[in-house]
């Protein structure tokens, strides 16, 4: 029976950290805030999002506001859609496992919580959307991860069972997404969260993607 395998994009697929912080620490100089986040120390935080970075920073900057992080929400969004693939790249061997378990004749699609147009603008950039024929965004349903919607939603858009799918991922959302699907979760090592997540007990770790198809296979025999 044909597999189905899901990949998470920011922290997973790529590493969008980069770009991420740039639009953040541009939405602080708009504000007249000195603060300012730094792609190695603050990566982690980046691969959670827009309002994650914006609490962070102003927390740092002594003026954390709910209702500023909501204001400043949508704009961080824009500046970040308008230079997008400046700093990010996929990570070494990605697309190649990709290939592989397309090869094989297995169904490969996404499920992120970055906005659905901004993913798709983003793999599009990348040359890599032609490669997966399902992709669920943060937007795409009225629930996002760690809810299972989204994830049996690309699961089924790609015409595939959820018994013979799994998740790949890099932090405990997509570790919870995992559970709450009842699906095997293979996590990496090599994004921000690095080793950390060998903590989550997924039921699957790569350290490189040379190691996906020999994991899927492990998981989906």
């Amino acid at each position: 029976m044909t597999r189905t395998v899901i990949f998470d994009l920011d922290g997973t697929l790529a590493d969008t950290s980069g770009d991420l912080i740039a639009a953040a620490n541009r939405c602080f100089d708009e504000m007249g805030n000195e603060v300012r986040l730094e792609p190695d120390r603050d990566a982690a935080t980046a691969i959670r999002g827009a309002r994650a970075m914006l609490k962070l920073g102003l927390e740092r900057a002594g003026a954390y506001d709910a209702e500023l992080v909501e204001t400043w929400y949508p704009r961080l969004l824009e500046v970040y859609g308008e230079d997008i693939d400046i700093h990010t790249r996929l990570y070494p061997g990605a697309m190649a496992a990709v290939q592989a378990l397309l090869e094989a004749g297995d169904k490969v699609g996404i499920c992120t919580n970055k906005p659905e147009a901004l993913a798709e603008s983003l793999l599009q950039k990348l040359g890599v959307r032609s490669y997966f024929g399902a992709l669920i965004g943060a937007d795409t349903l009225p629930v996002r991860k760690p809810d299972a919607w989204p994830y049996r939603e690309a699961v089924a858009r790609l015409g595939g069972e959820i018994s013979r799918s799994c998740l790949v991922g890099d932090t405990d959302t997509d570790r919870k997404t995992a559970s709450a699907a009842g699906v095997p979760c293979i996590l990496v090592t090599f994004g921000p969260d690095g080793d950390g997540v060998k903590a989550l007990s997924p039921e699957g770790i790569i350290g490189h993607f040379d190691d996906l198809h020999h994991e899927v296979a492990r998981l989906l025999p």
